[in-house]
């Protein structure tokens, strides 16, 4: 072995350490805080579709319901669910 070659070693490893501390792991930490944000606007996103989900569910339950009532209150449904008077939580009947 050279004897140039330690020190040179030794200087190369320790501007490796120098360079890995001040760009490599601030650059980790950015990727896992955009990450982590990214999976709270995705978190978001799916909390909003389940919502409407929800409230699509609860006016096709009232559609089958007027659907399949043959009373002679039919208009007046049709109306109330125009207007979106009817409560998903109060029947129709």
């Amino acid at each position: 072995m050279s004897p140039m070659l330690v020190p040179i070693l030794g200087i190369s490893c320790g501007l490796l350490a120098i360079f890995g501390g001040v760009f490599v792991k601030p650059w980790f930490a950015y990727r896992h805080r955009r990450m982590e944000l990214e999976a709270q606007m995705v978190a978001e996103k799916a909390a909003q579709y389940a919502s409407r989900t929800e409230q699509l569910e609860q006016r096709v339950r009232v559609l089958e319901r007027i659907a399949t009532d043959r009373g002679i209150e039919l208009a007046d449904q049709i109306e109330q669910l125009r207007d979106g008077t009817v409560e998903p939580s109060r029947p129709l009947n």
